[in-house]
């Protein structure tokens, strides 16, 4: 057993807070734990102390109480760090130009955490990654920054995140956790650190197991979405409608998990963390073709949807060049206003360089921002709703299916809509051809 650090000011911190990591200080501090939230983004910290939550899906009655009772604390002061019993990774990882992983984000947290433990502090890492990080590459900033050894001097764990925004489902307290340790004495620490917060921790042999988790999970969404597309892509020409096959598939009550086709896929886990399996077999010389394949099916789908609206132009003897078109949605999935790797940004882009003068509606995202889209798209902002500004468009793309935007009222004012998500009525006037 690595025993605590004694007199610790603080229970657990959490370093970086973002998407991951606001909630998880919050269900920290709302299940009793005096927490502390790190950030190196001043402004974060001055919103997020001052009761302000930038996050929708935490909202500020939740924050502010837990900052008067004194259980949440948030700072920029890294030196604050050595007074907790616990620090926990929530940092992006995302993926360089040529899809190999770009863990610098992880390594600078190692390098900010360091010089700050302590004997018998634990460090858990939740940012999704290759089997192998926290083993070898936090251990080794950790190990050089703090002259401790891991699983004797200091615990060390992976576990990783499960946060899904959006779906009332996600909830800390509710989702089984997932922990895996450097050692058995690390793996005993945290999992009486996460049962504090989470109601049922699912320990496992290691470090790598548990990173393996994260990539299982988010790659079998990743191909089964590839599936669905690429059915889609076969269906249509046949006159079959792919989501009248999946409600129906769907009905069979074993065998069958339904998973439904866009315009391809966003967010900062499942068009990631494939990746970072594929780069992790190159280094023991395995193939990884499944993956990559529905990696290439999954990239090509913004391209299908661009020739859907190329064709529906052509069968009216109409030119994309010059044509208005109106994309509907940028966020990566409906009724979040995060962007990042949005497929809506890519068909944007293909359909300006095409000649198309292109604008958005979205009301989550109010203007583009530098964390989600190309920089050549930011300080775009979304069109504003009434029948004026409408009708000023030949054509209408739904990308993302927010659930507050009326689509009839749509379809009442542009002439053609290519529909990636079967949202819109197709008893109205405007022409809905499905992408």
């Amino acid at each position: 057993m690595i025993q605590k650090p004694a007199n610790a000011r603080f229970e657990v911190a959490i370093v970086g807070l973002g998407y991951v990591g606001i909630p998880l200080a919050v269900g920290f501090a709302e299940a009793g734990c005096r927490t502390l939230g790190f950030d190196v983004d001043d402004l974060r910290i001055q919103e997020l102390q001052s009761g302000d939550s930038p996050l929708i899906t935490v909202s500020d009655d939740r924050i502010a109480p837990l900052i008067e009772k004194g259980l949440l604390t948030f700072t920029g002061d890294k030196r604050l760090l050595f007074e907790s019993e616990a620090i926990i990774i929530c940092v992006p990882t995302p993926l360089r130009t040529h899809l190999d992983p770009d863990i610098a984000f992880i390594v600078a947290a190692g390098e900010e955490i360091g010089p700050s433990l302590r004997p018998g502090m634990l460090v858990a890492l939740e940012s999704s990654t290759y089997p192998g990080t926290t083993r070898e590459d936090l251990r080794k900033v950790l190990e050089e920054k703090s002259g401790l050894r891991a699983g004797i001097d200091f615990a060390l764990a992976f576990s990783p995140e499960r946060e899904d925004p959006g779906n009332e489902k996600s909830v800390l307290k509710e989702m089984p956790k997932v922990v895996g340790g450097l050692t058995p004495a690390c793996l005993e620490r945290a999992v009486e650190l996460y049962s504090r917060a989470v109601r049922k921790v699912v320990p496992v042999s290691s470090c790598d197991a548990a990173e393996a988790v994260k990539l299982t999970e988010n790659i079998f969404r990743f191909i089964n979405i590839a599936l669905v597309n690429e059915l889609k892509r076969i269906y249509t020409p046949m006159g079959i409608d792919i989501w009248e096959v999946i409600d129906a598939a769907k009905t069979k009550p074993f065998g069958f998990m339904p998973f439904y086709p866009g315009a391809g896929v966003g967010g900062h886990c499942i068009p990631i963390d494939p990746y970072y399996l594929t780069w992790k077999a190159r280094e023991f010389n395995l193939d990884t073709k499944f993956i990559e394949l529905a990696g290439q099916i999954n990239r090509s789908m913004p391209y299908y949807v661009v020739t859907q609206v190329v064709g529906a132009l052509n069968a009216q003897g109409l030119a994309i060049h010059g044509c208005k078109i109106l994309m509907m949605g940028v966020a990566y999935k409906p009724d979040i206003p995060d962007d990042r790797e949005s497929p809506a940004y890519e068909v944007m882009d293909i359909l300006r360089e095409k000649g198309a003068l292109v604008n958005y509606y979205d009301p989550f995202v109010p203007e583009i921002g530098p964390h989600g889209a190309p920089q050549h798209w930011m300080g775009l902002r979304s069109i504003e709703w009434n029948p004026e500004e409408l009708s000023r468009y030949s054509v209408a793309v739904v990308c993302t299916p927010h659930h507050n935007v009326d689509y009839s009222e749509l379809a009442a004012h542009v002439p053609l809509i290519i529909d990636a998500c079967n949202i819109v009525p197709k008893d109205r006037k405007a022409k809905v051809i499905p992408a």
